[in-house]
């Protein structure tokens, strides 16, 4: 779900967007290296178009990926399956695991929430991650929380 070069958002430096205040309680995503590089590679496997999956576990810690089918097949939106999503929430269930960040790929921009990413973006609760391959040989992974007054960074922590 994104804009080319970000061109919707109006603004010469996207991370003005970013909140980054001293009351702001800050969340840490924690993700094992196979999983990390798992979105990583499903990212690098759909190119040109986005990629999107589920990512799900306990708290803020991620135990499982589920890679997704992007229904639009283009290089910048996504819509992932509603079916391929039940499918996933009732695994999830099954497993005891809640839906920890929705990832995303952006084929040609930052790794940034476009004006589409925000307004499309039905779970506050859980982070919004996103895999950029701008650069296809040094792939860039942020994540966000996407409140409705601001854009929150998050850290990533690579776990072995």
């Amino acid at each position: 779900m994104t804009a080319p070069g970000l061109s919707g958002v109006g603004l010469k430096n996207p991370w003005r967007r970013v909140r980054i205040d001293a009351g702001d309680t800050f969340k840490m995503i924690r993700i094992p290296i196979l999983l990390y590089d798992k979105i990583i590679d499903h990212a690098k496997r759909e190119w040109p178009i986005e990629c999107c999956g589920i990512l799900s576990g306990k708290g803020d810690t991620i135990e499982k990926a589920y890679e997704l089918r992007n229904e639009e097949e283009s290089s910048i939106r996504y819509i992932m399956s509603p079916q391929e999503q039940l499918r996933v929430f009732d695994e999830m269930d099954k497993e005891s695991m809640e839906m920890v960040a929705i990832y995303h790929s952006h084929p040609h921009t930052i790794p940034f929430p476009s004006e589409t990413d925000v307004r499309l973006f039905f779970y506050p609760e859980v982070a919004s991650i996103i895999i950029s391959l701008k650069d296809e040989k040094d792939p860039v992974v942020k994540a966000f929380r996407i409140g409705q007054e601001a854009i929150y960074l998050e850290e990533i922590n690579i776990v072995t």
